[in-house]
């Protein structure tokens, strides 16, 4: 026979479904006001970079892909520095707290409920993305609005930071058997933890490629001049 605390640990939405949250409060923010808020803001960081980055400078127009490539990082850069920057700060008051954020990452978490319990690999892994890639992420904006020669080093830093941490965070929770959410789940499991993550493993990885022919042409360039000189 269950006592009363047995039966109400399972007041929450998260998986597994014998996780203890004490200080679980439910949201009063809609799964809809919440979602719109996330693209909406994202979607103003890429519109308005891609105006901006549309507007004929000294060193001319930049090419539709990387004024795209220039958008990816404006929007890297507000949802890492303000978005996970949030949880880094906040992650032990958020089953609990009320804040607009709070209700986006206990959302979130019912695809992942590690952002919702503190573990230890997601507080690490989000706040090095909040810190480092989030101002990381504008600086590289700021170099490809400017023609900084340093542009193609940033997106390769910033490229391979994010690839290395989506890749340790998807094979962290196969390791756990995908436990932490509900397994097949269209909205919770493929939308909100497959897709939303498995953009910073195929777009950095397109950016990785790029950087790196770049810079081996601009290597290339330096190297004939150097032989023509002997």
């Amino acid at each position: 026979m269950m006592d009363a605390t047995s039966a109400t640990e399972v007041l929450h939405p998260y998986w597994p479904r014998n996780l203890l949250i004490p200080t679980y409060v439910a949201n009063d923010r809609s799964m809809s006001e919440i979602l719109v808020f996330l693209f909406s803001v994202s979607g103003v960081f890429l519109l308005v970079t891609w105006l901006i980055s549309g507007q004929k400078g000294t060193t001319g127009r930049l090419g539709t892909w990387r004024r795209l490539a220039v958008c990816w990082f404006a929007v890297c850069g507000f949802i890492h520095g303000v978005i996970e920057g949030w949880f880094s700060l906040y992650y032990d008051i958020i089953p609990g707290d009320q804040s607009f954020l709070s209700q986006l990452w206990k959302e979130y978490s019912k695809g992942d409920s590690r952002y919702v319990i503190a573990d230890n690999f997601t507080v690490c892994m989000e706040t090095v993305t909040a810190w480092l890639w989030g101002p990381f992420s504008f600086w590289a904006v700021f170099a490809f609005l400017t023609n900084k020669p340093y542009r193609f080093v940033l997106q390769l830093i910033i490229s391979l930071g994010q690839l290395y941490g989506a890749v340790l965070y998807f094979y962290t929770e196969h390791r756990d058997g995908y436990a932490h959410s509900e397994l097949g789940h269209p909205i919770y499991f493929w939308f909100y933890f497959v897709f939303m993550n498995v953009l910073w493993i195929i777009i950095p990885l397109a950016l990785i490629v790029d950087a790196w022919r770049q810079m081996s042409a601009a290597q290339t360039h330096i190297d004939n001049k150097k032989s023509k000189r002997n």
